[in-house]
């Protein structure tokens, strides 16, 4: 005889479920699609806690990211596809929720160059465009090169690169203290080298935006404080002594 799922269980499913039914929706992102799922797998997972709260930490533990994707990141984004549309810049939400741009080199550096090109203006400008304005938003601009040159050009090439695009944005009111810059040379190419297309491909300059996602307090049992005990007044009147 099998036995039906209490209440309880029977909700914390109903969670799961839906969260999942949303999270198949066409209309929502990856990041949302994963908060979705997190949170409903949380909350089910959470429950098997035994009680109320254990659903309650589930959940908000199954939503937690390392970063989140917010209205403003999703409007930047479509903000920058807008804005980059026929350039050749690729706009795309990561894994982790962050907002990565790809700048190739024909609208950004030239061969042996860290001067930025006329093109990458108007995608770096739109780029800071309200950044002041949100600063829990952290900045990271990774320089590349191709393989023409060797590790001694290469290195240099890809950090002035990135740290072009960080003064770029510095001059448009970004705090350079939210900017971290980093050049990784040619060692990590998208295109085979062997193509000038390729080496065209490879020298380009990734802007990653991200949103720290933010940290649910942590549950404290409540305590229950006990009064002070409290010593009853003395009868001075001997047992067995009738009283007037």
């Amino acid at each position: 005889m099998t036995s039906s799922p209490s209440p309880c269980a029977a909700r914390l499913l109903a969670a799961a479920c839906t969260a999942a039914v949303l999270a198949g929706c066409a209309n929502v992102t990856e990041g949302q699609r994963n908060v979705m799922i997190g949170t409903g797998v949380g909350a089910a997972a959470g429950g098997l806690i035994g009680d109320g709260r254990g659903a309650a930490i589930g959940a908000a533990v199954g939503a937690l990211g390392t970063y989140a994707w917010t209205q403003y990141m999703e409007n930047k984004r479509r903000d920058m596809e807008r804005v980059t549309a026929g350039t050749g810049v690729r706009v795309e939400q990561t894994a982790d929720n962050q907002l990565k741009l790809s700048v190739p080199s024909d609208i950004s550096f030239a061969t042996n160059s860290a001067q930025i090109v006329s093109g990458l203006r108007p995608v770096l400008d739109t780029f800071a465009n309200g950044l002041s304005q949100q600063p829990g938003l952290e900045i990271v601009i990774v320089g590349h090169a191709d393989s023409s040159g060797n590790d001694a050009i290469n290195d240099p090439l890809a950090r002035n690169r990135a740290a072009s695009v960080r003064d770029y944005l510095v001059s448009r009111g970004v705090s350079s203290a939210r900017i971290q810059t980093e050049g990784r040379g040619s060692r990590e190419p998208i295109a085979s080298n062997a193509t000038a297309e390729g080496r065209a491909r490879n020298r380009r300059v990734e802007i990653f935006l991200a949103e720290r996602a933010q940290q649910q307090p942590a549950y404290q049992q409540p305590t229950h404080q006990q009064p002070a005990y409290q010593q009853q007044p003395g009868y001075s009147t001997p047992v067995g002594t009738p009283m007037n």
